[in-house]
C-alpha cells in the first residue's frame, strides 16, 4: 500500500511550519484534516456564514487537488465554536453535501485558532476506479462479439 501526503509543508497561523499534512491518501482512503476559514496562514473575518463557505471551500479544494470529488465524502467531522451557529452552519452545509450527504459528526469546542468552525472529512474512491470500468468495457466488448 502507497502513502500520498499533500500539504505537509504548509504554513499555518504566525507563519509557523504546520506539523502534519492537510491530506493523506492510502488505499483509496483520503483523510482531510480540519480545514478552517483561513487564508495566506491567517483566519479570514466573518460570520458563521462566510467562515463556512471559506473552510468548505478549503476542504473541497484538498479534495481537487488528491483528484477526488464531494460525492466520494463519507465521513465530515465539524466542531462549531458557538452552537447557536448550528442552523446557520446547517443550511451553508446542505449547500454543498445536499446531493452527496456523507455520515457526520457535528459538536462545540473551543478552537486552537480565533475560527467559527473547523471541518475535516474521509474520501474513498476505488484507487484502479479507472481500470475497473476500461475492463468492464472490454469484457462488454467481447460479450458483443460473441453474441
Amino acid at each position: 500500500m502507497s502513502i500520498k501526503r499533500y500539504g505537509a509543508e504548509e504554513i499555518g497561523a504566525g507563519g509557523k511550519l504546520l506539523p502534519f499534512a492537510r491530506a493523506v491518501a492510502a488505499d483509496g482512503w483520503l483523510h482531510v484534516s480540519g480545514q478552517v476559514a483561513m487564508e495566506n496562514g491567517e483566519i479570514v473575518d466573518g460570520n458563521i456564514v462566510a467562515q463556512t463557505h471559506k473552510a468548505i471551500g478549503n476542504l473541497l479544494a484538498i479534495l481537487k487537488e488528491a483528484d477526488y470529488g464531494i460525492e466520494h465524502v463519507v465521513r465530515v467531522g465539524v466542531w462549531l465554536d458557538d452552537p447557536r451557529d448550528f442552523w446557520s452552519f446547517n443550511k451553508i452545509y446542505q449547500e454543498y453535501f445536499g446531493a452527496h450527504p456523507p455520515a457526520r459528526a457535528c459538536v462545540q469546542s473551543s478552537m486552537m485558532v480565533d475560527c467559527k468552525v473547523e471541518i475535516d472529512c474521509v474520501a474513498y474512491k476505488p484507487k484502479d476506479a479507472q481500470y475497473v470500468r476500461d475492463d468492464c468495457v472490454r469484457i462488454s466488448a467481447r460479450i458483443s462479439r460473441l453474441r
